[in-house]
């Protein structure tokens, strides 16, 4: 049980520290990338998203650059990051932000600008805009795209492997340590770490499904109302044509009088 709890234990940790480096990045970035406009955004949308196509070997060897040995972080911080956990928390977050910057955009652009122009027209700044109106809308996309970065990252192998290592109780996280296991044919081992992991991605992913469900429901749910709202006021104005005739047929001009007439009434004055 020690050589499952510990690894997993691990997991949790660098997955926790990715999550929040995810959501903090990713939703600044998505934000970003969906309310601007500049040249070159197709060239800086298409680096964010090389690491969704790269093989994580060559993501974990450009954090390799970006870490170790001749790095301004080595260098001139004089921080070393490899072969810690902490750099397999930055892998998983790096591997996992594209999954958070495009379903922040996407979820961004989605929002009805008209909301906007009206909160702006009341006096409300881009910040408290972003706050009460932006977020609140976009938020079942958001945390879907959270979601799937978490699963993502909690998942990540290659490039945690060429930046942190496999080092047991120091840089080996489940995907690792099941790596290692098959390799020495403890197979039991590995069954139930595969299990544990296949559990809490399948809990995830069940998540994120619920709420693109919700959202679609909630959709169409506005749908049908705003559908019913019209069919009532056009059946409302076409009661109304129907009474301002009968009223000029039969000399009554009075608009307010425009209420359903006695069709007895009617057929005495003809």
């Amino acid at each position: 049980m020690r050589m499952i709890l510990e690894p997993a234990m691990l997991s949790l940790q660098v997955t926790l520290v990715a999550s929040l480096l995810i959501l903090g990045v990713g939703l600044g970035l998505g934000i970003w990338m969906a309310r601007t406009h500049f040249p070159g955004q197709i060239f800086v949308s298409t680096l964010l998203n090389l690491p969704l196509v790269l093989p994580p070997s060559v993501v974990g060897y450009f954090l390799l650059l970006a870490l170790g040995r001749g790095s301004p972080i080595k260098e001139w911080l004089g921080i070393d990051l490899l072969f810690t956990w902490q750099a397999g928390a930055i892998a998983s977050a790096v591997v996992a932000l594209p999954l958070m910057v495009e379903s922040t955009r996407a979820a961004v652009a989605n929002v009805n600008p008209e909301l906007e122009a009206a909160a702006r027209t009341l006096g409300s700044t881009e910040l408290e805009l972003l706050w009460r109106i932006t977020i609140p809308v976009a938020y079942r996309g958001i945390l879907a795209g959270f979601g799937l970065s978490v699963a993502r990252g909690l998942g990540e192998f290659g490039a945690t492997l060429m930046v942190a290592g496999s080092i047991p109780g120091r840089t080996q996280t489940l995907p690792l340590a099941i790596y290692d296991a098959v390799q020495s044919q403890r197979y039991g081992l590995a069954n139930g770490m595969v299990l544990l992991m296949t559990a809490i991605a399948f809990a995830l992913l069940w998540w994120v499904r619920q709420l693109e469900e919700n959202r679609q429901q909630r959709t169409e749910n506005r749908g049908k109302r705003t559908a019913e709202r019209e069919r009532r006021q056009r059946k409302q104005n076409q009661k109304d044509s129907e009474n301002a005739a009968i009223a000029v047929f039969t000399g009554r001009s009075d608009a307010s009088r425009f209420a359903p007439l006695d069709t007895n009434y009617c057929d005495r004055a003809s």
